[in-house]
C-alpha cells in the first residue's frame, strides 16, 4: 500500500521538474534516473520526449510505476530493479540524475560506491546532478520538532482521508525525518503507516570534495530550483558535476 500513498503524496510536488527537464534539454538523452521510485520525475522526462531509464531497489515502487506507464508513450521508459551502489547497464548516459533528496540518505561508503558506478555509466562530458537537503540549513534547526499535520489527501483506493504529519530529530551527525500517514476510516479506526529518512549532516563542501575525488568537476551548486546560488540558509543543495 505504501507506493500508492507515496505517489499520492509526492506527485503533488512539481517545483523541481523544469530544472531536471532543462538539464535533459542541454545534455540530450538517454537519461538515467537513480532512485526513480514511482516515476515522479522519470515520467515527465519521458513525456518531454527523452529516452529515460529508471533504477530503483524497491520492487513495490517499480510495480506501481508500471501501472502508471502510458503504453502509447514513445520511446517507452525502461526501469530496472537494482541498488544504486551496485548496478551495471550496458550503456553510457550524457545525464545521470538523483533527484528527490536521496543523496544524503547514503552514508559516505555508499556514496563512494555509487560514484564509482555513476562515473562508469557517464558518457564523455556527461553530467551527474543530484539534490539533497542543505546540511548547513538542517544543522541550524532545533534538535527536534513535534509531529504536526502537514496536509490531508484522499486515499487513492478507499477515498478515505489520509492525514500526513511529520517531525524530525537532529543529532550531531544525522537529521531524521519521520512521516506518519494516518488512514482515517468512517468507523473511527485509524491505520497508521510510518516512514523515516535519515540524512547525513556531513558538511556541504565535504560532499562536493567526494565528487572531486572521483575525477568530477563541479559545474554549479544551487540553493533553489530557479538557479539561485546556494548559501547556508538555502533549504536545498542541488549540484551539477561533470566528468
Amino acid at each position: 500500500m505504501f507506493p500508492t500513498l507515496y505517489h499520492a503524496h509526492h506527485s503533488q510536488y512539481k517545483e523541481d521538474l523544469p530544472f531536471w527537464i532543462n538539464l535533459a534539454k542541454k545534455q540530450g538523452g538517454p537519461v538515467l534516473e537513480l532512485g526513480c521510485g514511482t516515476g515522479r520525475v522519470l515520467l515527465p522526462l519521458a513525456q518531454a520526449g527523452f529516452h529515460t531509464v529508471g533504477l530503483d531497489n524497491n520492487l513495490g515502487m517499480l510495480r506501481f510505476l508500471r501501472t502508471l506507464q502510458d503504453p502509447a508513450l514513445q520511446p517507452a521508459p525502461l526501469f530496472f530493479a537494482a541498488d544504486l551502489t551496485d548496478f551495471h547497464l550496458a550503456q553510457r548516459f550524457p545525464l545521470v540524475l538523483l533527484p528527490c533528496n536521496t543523496w544524503s540518505v547514503l552514508d559516505a561508503e555508499k556514496r563512494h560506491k555509487a560514484l564509482r558506478r555513476i562515473t562508469q555509466h557517464l558518457s564523455p562530458g556527461g553530467i551527474f546532478a543530484a539534490s539533497m537537503p542543505n546540511p548547513e540549513f538542517l544543522r541550524n534547526l532545533p534538535i527536534s520538532s513535534e509531529a504536526d499535520v502537514d496536509e490531508t489527501l484522499l486515499h487513492p483506493v478507499t477515498g478515505n482521508p489520509v492525514q500526513i504529519s511529520s517531525s524530525w530529530q537532529r543529532t550531531r551527525r544525522y537529521f531524521t525525518v519521520t512521516w506518519h500517514y494516518d488512514h482515517l476510516f468512517p468507523n473511527g479506526e485509524i491505520e497508521r503507516l510510518t516512514v523515516q529518512s535519515r540524512h547525513d549532516l556531513t558538511a556541504a563542501e565535504a560532499y562536493l570534495d567526494e565528487l572531486r575525488q572521483v575525477g568530477m568537476h563541479i559545474q554549479a551548486v544551487f540553493g533553489e530550483y530557479d538557479g539561485s546560488p546556494a548559501d547556508r540558509w538555502s533549504t536545498n543543495l542541488i549540484f551539477v558535476a561533470s566528468i
